[in-house]
């Protein structure tokens, strides 16, 4: 079967019988103050798009890419992860054992072989041998992870990345998170061979109907990844609407300082309800149930959406829009710790 996802807003509305609009949905994990989409000129919509209208290299300055490396504006991540399963020929995958599932699904659907990586083989305070890694020819990580927000730093990355190239391996980083902590990104290093980079806009800028995103990295495999993905790849409005985000970085300094302030905010929400916080990012934050449908259940039926993972038991939560909002949920958090 195919993953589930956040985000299903219509369903819930049919089996609770609550109006869409007066949802509080948490449920996606996605900034809830978008970038503010302006006007988009009518020629836009009248063309063609152009692979030489200045986007790559847009998004190469705001990447800080080095010029050795590829650069593919595509619709969204997604895009990339279900093609480049494609372009190796069958062999073994590592996939971490908690994580977006997408991943998992297309690389077993191309017929790779698929390796789980459990969480305690990548914790530093827990081993230091990192021989797991000679097992596989590609790693596929998510960085920060979504739904555990752990983050790997990248030193630690580049130097899995240096003994899987030892036998021609793939690192592929999927930093669909990353434009919150762009410190971490390993998209500095990203002309390296056999290094992937995956990057969003529809989680930090709010604009996941949009569906933009990039591929970064290997050149040869950027190349190889183009011809699959055949022209026009990214709709000529949302390369404009990406073009003007990344631009935009005024929004975005001030965008990390109110998502810091809120995540703080949110994870205080949650322990004052009792609840264990397992981790997060700054736009979102994970809590540990031994029986997560309880409490999903008895939220939504409050019209407060969000996303449960039932292996191992978590809820994931984004982040409130308003002051409203933001009552609203601490009112339903602390109403279930007195039941």
């Amino acid at each position: 079967m195919m993953p589930e996802h956040g985000g299903g807003l219509n369903a819930a509305v049919q089996r609770w019988g609550i109006p869409s609009e007066q949802w509080l949905d948490l449920s996606t994990g996605l900034n809830p103050l978008s970038w503010p989409v302006p006007p988009i000129p009518e020629q836009v919509w009248y063309r063609l798009p152009e692979a030489d209208d200045g986007l790559n290299a847009i998004i190469r300055d705001n990447t800080h890419l080095p010029a050795a490396a590829g650069c593919e504006a595509i619709a969204g991540s997604q895009a990339a992860i279900m093609a480049l399963p494609r372009l190796r020929k069958p062999c073994r995958v590592g996939i971490p054992a908690i994580g977006y599932r997408e991943h998992e699904y297309h690389w077993r659907a191309a017929g790779h072989q698929i390796i789980c990586i459990a969480p305690q083989l990548t914790d530093p305070a827990v081993v230091s041998d990192e021989a797991w890694l000679d097992e596989l020819d590609v790693l596929v990580w998510i960085n920060p992870n979504n739904p555990s927000g752990v983050l790997i730093p990248p030193a630690t990355l580049l130097r899995w990345h240096r003994r899987l190239q030892r036998r021609g391996g793939w690192l592929l980083v999927d930093e669909a998170f990353m434009d919150a902590t762009p410190q971490f990104s390993l998209c500095p290093e990203a002309g390296l061979p056999g290094l992937i980079i995956l990057r969003s806009l529809g989680k930090f800028y709010g604009l996941a109907g949009l569906r933009a995103g990039a591929v970064l990295g290997d050149a040869a495999v950027i190349e190889s990844l183009r011809y699959l993905l055949g022209p026009w790849a990214l709709s000529g409005p949302a390369r404009y609407l990406m073009a003007q985000a990344l631009q935009d970085q005024q929004w975005q300094a001030q965008t990390r300082v109110r998502l810091q302030r809120d995540s703080q905010r949110l994870q205080g929400l949650l322990e004052a309800a009792g609840l264990r916080v397992l981790g997060g990012t700054l736009l979102f934050q994970t809590v540990g149930l031994d029986a997560p449908d309880v409490l999903a259940e008895r939220l939504a039926a409050q019209g407060i959406l969000v996303r449960r993972f039932e292996q191992p038991g978590m809820l994931r939560f984004g982040l409130a829009a308003d002051q409203q909002q933001w009552q609203r949920l601490e009112m339903a958090l602390l109403a279930q710790r007195s039941d």
